[in-house]
């Protein structure tokens, strides 16, 4: 076959594969929205959403990577864990979290299981000479 008889061919091929419709963007299986991120966030116990340059400077942060937490919701996993307003999350079960797509996939993940960590940057204590510090917390079953 010609050079020219293959390209007709590899041609034919794609124009069946696509179909008349051209080329669409298959439906990513793990594709998250930053709103579906932030109600999994309310289900675990967490009013969360992007770092604001506040926080960052509050914090001492260089970049403003990771997911702050605004509001802690009572009675919560999050709350029982320990997890603070205004610290932001870093890592969930080691998993880095850098931004609300990563944070919606990593607790929804771990949410299905019972054990999971949190590592959390966030201000100390009043008193601390320390000023700041990265934390674990711990976050067991649910509880009814």
């Amino acid at each position: 076959m010609t050079a020219r008889g293959l390209l007709s061919v590899a041609l034919i091929s794609i124009l069946f594969f696509v179909g008349a419709e051209g080329v669409q963007a298959a439906p990513q299986p793990d594709a998250m929205t930053e709103e579906e991120a932030a109600r999994l966030g309310e289900e675990f116990g967490i009013v969360v959403g992007a770092v604001d340059e506040e926080i960052q400077q509050e914090l001492k942060l260089q970049q403003a990577q990771g997911v702050a937490v605004f509001e802690v919701i009572g009675n919560s996993r999050a709350d029982f864990a320990g997890i603070k307003v205004r610290s932001v999350i870093k890592e969930i079960d080691k998993q880095e979290i850098r931004n609300m797509t990563d944070f919606g996939m990593a607790i929804k993940k771990a949410m299905k299981g019972c054990n999971f960590t949190v590592g959390t940057y966030e201000a100390a204590d009043p008193g601390d000479p320390v000023g700041w510090g990265v934390n674990f917390h711990f976050v067991g079953c649910k509880r009814d």
